[in-house]
Order: C-alpha cells, then sequence, then structure tokens
C-alpha cells in the first residue's frame, strides 16, 4: 500500500513544496514489490510541479500523465506554471478525474486513487492539492498546510504528524522521514524510508530566481536515517523520565535548555 506527505515548507522569503513516499507496493495475493509513488514534473528542463499518488497503480500511473499533460499545457511563454495557473489546472484535472472514475464506476467496478499535486511558482507561492476517490480536489495549502494519502495515513500517519506538530521551524524532512519509518512498523503494507522525496522550492543563481526541483541527497538520507533511530530512542527515554521525574520538572529543565541555545 502507501504513505504519501505532502506539505507547505515556509522559510523566510518564499515557499516550498516537500513530498516524500515510501516505495512498497502490495498486489492483491500479497506480493509486495517495489514502486515509485510520485513523479516530478517538467516542461523541457523547467520544474512544473511534483505529484504522488495512491491506490490502484494502473490509475496512478495514468493520473500522473494526465497531470504531466494539462500542466505542461497551462505553462506560461516562460516554460513556467504560477499559483493562478495551477488553480486553473487543477480545474480541468477535476474534469478528466472524475469522467474517468465515475465511467469505472458505472463499469461495476470501484477504483481506488488518490492523488496529491505541489507546485511552487517564481513568486515563491506554493500550490497543494488534495484529490479524492471521486476526483475532486482540495486546496490544502493555507490550511493545514499538508496532505497525507494511502494506506498509512489510518495506521499512524496523521496521528504522528499531529502529535509531534507540522511547524515550519523545523526539519521537515527529517519530521516526514521519521512518520513513514514509524508507520512501517507498524503497517507491514507500508515500506520504510529510503529516500523517496522531492523538494520544489526558489533559489537565487547568479542574482537570479530560479525554482529547484529534486530528490534528497544520499548523505541526508545517511544522516536522516541516523538522527531517526537516535529520536526514538530520545521518546522512549523521555517518557520513561517523566515516569521517575514528573512532567513539570522535565519541562522545566528542558526550557532551560531551549533558552541556553538561543
Amino acid at each position: 500500500m502507501t504513505l504519501i506527505i505532502a506539505l507547505k515548507w515556509p522559510f523566510s522569503d518564499s515557499e516550498a513544496v516537500l513530498m516524500v513516499s515510501d516505495t512498497r507496493a502490495t498486489t492483491p495475493v500479497g506480493i509486495m514489490y517495489e514502486t515509485r509513488k510520485i513523479k516530478a514534473i517538467y516542461a523541457g528542463d523547467k520544474p512544473l510541479g511534483v505529484v504522488g499518488g495512491a491506490g490502484d497503480q494502473a490509475l496512478v500511473k495514468w493520473g500522473f500523465e494526465v497531470v504531466e499533460e494539462v500542466l505542461r499545457e497551462y505553462a506560461g511563454d516562460d516554460g513556467l506554471v504560477y499559483f493562478r495557473e495551477v488553480r486553473e489546472a487543477v480545474k480541468k484535472l477535476e474534469r478528466i478525474l472524475m469522467a474517468r472514475l465515475g465511467e469505472l464506476r458505472r463499469e461495476g467496478l470501484d477504483p481506488s486513487f488518490q492523488l496529491v499535486l505541489g507546485s511552487v511558482d517564481l513568486d515563491g507561492k506554493a500550490s497543494l492539492y488534495e484529490f479524492d476517490g471521486r476526483g475532486l480536489a482540495e486546496p490544502v495549502h493555507d490550511d493545514p498546510g499538508y496532505a497525507i494519502i494511502g494506506s498509512g495515513l489510518i495506521t499512524g500517519g496523521i496521528l504522528l504528524l499531529r502529535l509531534l506538530g507540522y511547524r515550519p521551524d523545523v526539519d521537515l524532512g527529517l519530521l516526514t522521514a521519521f512518520i513513514l519509518d514509524m508507520v512501517s512498523e507498524v503497517d507491514y503494507s507500508v515500506g520504510p524510508f529510503v529516500g523517496e522525496s522531492y523538494l520544489m522550492r526558489l533559489e537565487m543563481r547568479g542574482g537570479e530566481k530560479v525554482l529547484a526541483l529534486g530528490p534528497l541527497k544520499e548523505e541526508v538520507l545517511r544522516e536522516y536515517k541516523e538522527k531517526i533511530a537516535k529520536r526514538r530512542e530520545l521518546i522512549r527515554e523521555l517518557w520513561k523520565v517523566c515516569d521517575e521525574l514528573g512532567e513539570e520538572k522535565i519541562l522545566a529543565s528542558l526550557r532551560k535548555l531551549q533558552e541556553g541555545s538561543g
């Protein structure tokens, strides 16, 4: 099955979109295999966005093709899409997805299908849309600022994200990788985090604004894996120390540490 987390990552000068996923898929007879569930979309060398999909693999791959085709259609003369163009593209995507999913249901099929689409424009404005099983899209870039799709949503994805907190002042890459690894330990249809991650953001190069879209680097993946193991142990130890010393004393000590680091 699947767990995909997509979120808006606010920086001081602009907004970014981060999307991470496991790579495990399961056939109806229980055979597991590895597959990519996130696709970066370009028009030539111009990044347009990133899309993730959960559900029937044939439908997800078709959905990726449709998203790629429509986003390229709405790209301007500079080869890019802006916040308004993404919004218009989403309306067209809704019509296409609703028609296809409705047709399958009329044939007596019950399609499993979800998509999440993220993009950033040259103004540093992020777009994030979640498409449900009917093909309808919900903008989530402003509220709540993230989307979670796939079976892992039910088995801990949303719980962990709300417990640990979606905040722009933390390393959201590490946070999402941690959630994927923890869910994979209790939901065997979700694989651990192995680096399937894309970040789209605005950068300055040679005094010009450019859009960058790329996967997680191997050295960052190794660093995240080491930190995940340490933070898991820290959470366990913190729970134990709270039983021994009490929550108020631990909170006071943590605040002193934060003040000292500031």
